[in-house]
């Protein structure tokens, strides 16, 4: 399944589709949040999410410790940054994957954000998200082959591979006696 989702022509066009709505959604949830009258503020949901943590079955225990720390250590304590790349973060994966730019990088951003909404105990939406995300994500470059990709992967491999190319130019290493240094 894996390989007819990275390879297959048909599956691309169809991964279109998924992208679109994918898009859609996150592009909707960013654009939202950064045009509303009130500007956006996490830190209720942060608060709540570390005040009322995901509890084990039966138990009084989190069942993401780490993950509490992380929002009331890191998070909270910079709830600015948060309010600046959570609607960002949501519009440029919901752009990404609408254009097909960089489609498997707004695929894994996406994929990101839905697991921290979970594990904050945020259902909503975020299970189809997540599914739909890890199709696009799984299927790699092909997702984005209907799309800005087809242009802008062959560029950045060219770029990158430039930019590792090593110069072939440069003299041996020589031993202080002058002599062409063997290993």
């Amino acid at each position: 399944m894996v390989n007819w989702l990275r390879n297959n022509r048909y599956a691309a066009g169809l991964l279109v589709l998924v992208r679109l709505y994918l898009g859609w959604k996150w592009l909707d949830a960013g654009w939202h949040k950064l045009t509303a009258d009130k500007a956006f503020d996490a830190s209720g949901f942060l608060t709540n999410a570390v005040n009322k943590p995901v509890l084990e079955t039966g138990t009084k225990n989190a069942l993401y410790p780490h993950y509490v720390d992380f929002l009331q250590h890191i998070a909270l304590p910079n709830v600015k940054l948060f309010n600046f790349l959570i609607p960002w973060g949501e519009t440029l994966v919901g752009l990404g994957l609408i254009l097909g730019a960089l489609t498997t990088a707004a695929a894994f951003f996406g994929v990101l954000m839905n697991f921290m909404f979970l594990l904050a105990g945020t259902v909503s939406s975020n299970p189809w998200l997540l599914l739909f995300g890890a199709i696009v994500l799984f299927a790699g470059a092909n997702a984005g082959k209907f799309g800005s990709d087809y242009y802008l992967l062959p560029l950045l491999k060219r770029a990158v591979a430039k930019g590792f190319r090593r110069n072939r130019t440069h003299n041996r290493p020589v031993d202080p006696n002058g002599l062409p240094h063997t290993n």
